[in-house]
């Protein structure tokens, strides 16, 4: 052993839940340790690389551009949304408390914090049929989350530094218990082994969430989803759920729902992958043309993103192959495409005011070329004959035939020649109503032919299914109290942001209104250090 470390708070885990908790005790005066696996340019975890998108309700941004949100309507899409149930008392509690209070707790409080958002508000998770977000709430804050570690990170810093040790490279895997309470964790250094003992009266899980192991993935997929055949990767495998077991196992502690998933339909291996497996989310054009490994359009209902990315992913799990394509041209590319990310977003992350107003009027190469010149799965070629070689040399393969992409480019575009009286295609509605919020129709093209003239060249992505965040967690109440399986409460133990599903193990249920994870890990970690703080009353 390696010596023992004595403070009031102890936080497991250096991402954005991890931080806030400890900021905010800091703040209420305690000595806090915070200790994280990961490396210390790595502090912040997934919210560092995070795009920084928040769902917010009655924001003063709303009220400007006559978005009439209040928390009830948000709760009703919520529940209808996630498909919560009457019986699901504490994510229901967490749904109706992220409504209530995401607008002070969250905006405000980051306002306060010198951070700033977009003057856009964007509309995601429509629902297919407008059971989703039926309101834009998608806030995205001004340098994305790498900005947003950062600030919170020197807050944190400077809050009281003679009262705050922050431990890297070591994982915490058990609890420590004496005479049946808890006292602390055990803490294994990444480099040699060496053991810690943390001791504290309260410890906070915030360790992340489960699907960093594509084992523990599989293992919890929804029986009555397809399993696709090949995945990639977006959660840190530092978050395994091992701690999620031992808690479990030893002290009762109540996982739910860890087979719902918020993962992305379209991913592509990232060029510089930091872990085996390691993949990009795009943000699928919705302009493009979705097809199965044979070049043929998925049907009979098109794909298109922005909608409900709960039932994309299942459309794309269900193909035969473990991959499938987006087939678009440079005009669309200019336009629509995009990855989800602080590290794809420069002008956002760097704060270039005019160049993202500029690419956002006029368009932008830069992010093509890039994965032109990156990524072997991005292909481009002036014909379609020429575009259906690229695409079989790289699966090896002879399945799209030329004549079959041909056929399903013409078949689309028949729908213009045929005018617009005459347009029968789905994909063509949702385009023409995602056009109808001025900050979705800057980054949606008009409907055109894929064969426009000047429009090309042709572009062909080969994309897989890209697992992210586990919805599911250790449950808790609204003190973020981890409780037993018999709904009590387990004396000093806490549990925020993904490890905690987002409050009550699991606040979005089966989908998310996208955009409710960053602000999920800073409510649920302010109610455990409101809880913790001296003095606190908890009913």
């Amino acid at each position: 052993m390696d010596g023992v470390v004595q403070s009031d708070v102890l936080v497991v885990g250096g991402g954005l839940a991890g931080m806030v908790t400890a900021l905010e005790c800091l703040r209420a005066g305690q000595h806090v340790t915070l200790v994280d696996a990961d490396a210390p340019q790595a502090l912040g975890g997934l919210a560092r690389w995070a795009f920084g998108g928040m769902a917010l309700v009655g924001t003063p941004l709303q009220a400007r551009l006559g978005i009439p949100d209040t928390p009830d309507v948000a709760y009703a899409d919520w529940l209808r949304f996630g498909e919560l149930g009457p019986e699901e008392s504490w994510p229901r509690r967490w749904a109706r408390h992220y409504v209530e209070h995401c607008r002070v707790d969250v905006h405000d409080w980051l306002r306060a914090h010198g951070l700033r958002f977009l003057p856009a508000v964007h509309w995601v998770e429509r629902g297919r049929h407008g059971e989703g977000n039926r309101l834009p709430r998608y806030h995205i804050v001004w340098g994305t989350g790498r900005e947003l570690v950062r600030r919170l990170e020197r807050a944190l810093r400077e809050a009281a530094p003679s009262r705050l040790r922050l431990l890297h490279g070591q994982r915490v895997l058990s609890l420590e218990l004496a005479g049946g309470r808890l006292r602390g964790a055990w803490a294994v250094h990444a480099e040699d082994g060496r053991e810690s003992l943390l001791q504290a009266p309260a410890v906070v899980l915030a360790m992340g969430g489960i699907n960093g192991s594509p084992r523990q993935v599989r293992a919890n997929w929804p029986a009555d989803s397809p399993m696709p055949q090949d995945m990639l990767h977006g959660a840190d495998p530092i978050s395994d759920g091992r701690l999620h077991a031992w808690v479990a196992a030893e002290l009762r502690g109540r996982i739910t729902r860890a087979g719902d998933m918020w993962n992305y339909a379209a991913g592509i291996p990232h060029p510089q992958a930091r872990f085996a497996g390691h993949g990009l989310a795009l943000i699928p054009c919705k302009s493009a043309l979705w097809l199965d490994h044979r070049g043929e359009r998925i049907g009979p209902e098109p794909l298109v993103s922005g909608f409900d990315t709960h039932w994309l992913c299942q459309r794309v799990a269900a193909q035969p192959r473990g991959y499938t394509w987006q087939l678009l041209n440079r005009r669309i590319a200019r336009r629509e495409l995009a990855i989800s990310g602080a590290e794809h977003n420069p002008r956002i992350r760097e704060g270039q005011g005019l160049r993202l107003v500029l690419e956002t009027l006029f368009g932008s190469q830069r992010l093509l070329r890039q994965l032109l010149r990156e990524s072997p799965q991005c292909l481009a070629d002036s014909s379609l004959s020429g575009l259906a070689a690229r695409m079989n040399a790289l699966t090896g393969s002879d399945d799209v035939l030329p004549q079959v992409l041909q056929a399903s480019v013409e078949e689309f575009d028949a729908q213009f020649v045929r005018g617009s009286r005459l347009q029968n295609d789905d994909q063509i509605r949702r385009v023409l109503h995602a056009r109808q919020w001025p900050a979705d129709r800057l980054r949606t093209c008009r409907p055109k032919p894929l064969a426009s003239p000047g429009a090309g060249p042709y572009v062909a992505i080969q994309s897989r299914l890209v697992t992210r965040k586990s919805l599911g967690g250790l449950q808790t109440d609204l003190h973020s109290r981890v409780l037993d399986e018999q709904g009590q409460p387990l004396p000093g133990l806490y549990c925020v942001g993904e490890a905690a599903g987002f409050g009550g193990g699991g606040a979005s249920g089966r989908r998310s209104l996208e955009g409710t994870f960053l602000p999920g890990c800073i409510l649920t970690a302010r109610a455990a250090a409101r809880s913790l703080a001296p003095g606190a009353a908890r009913g």
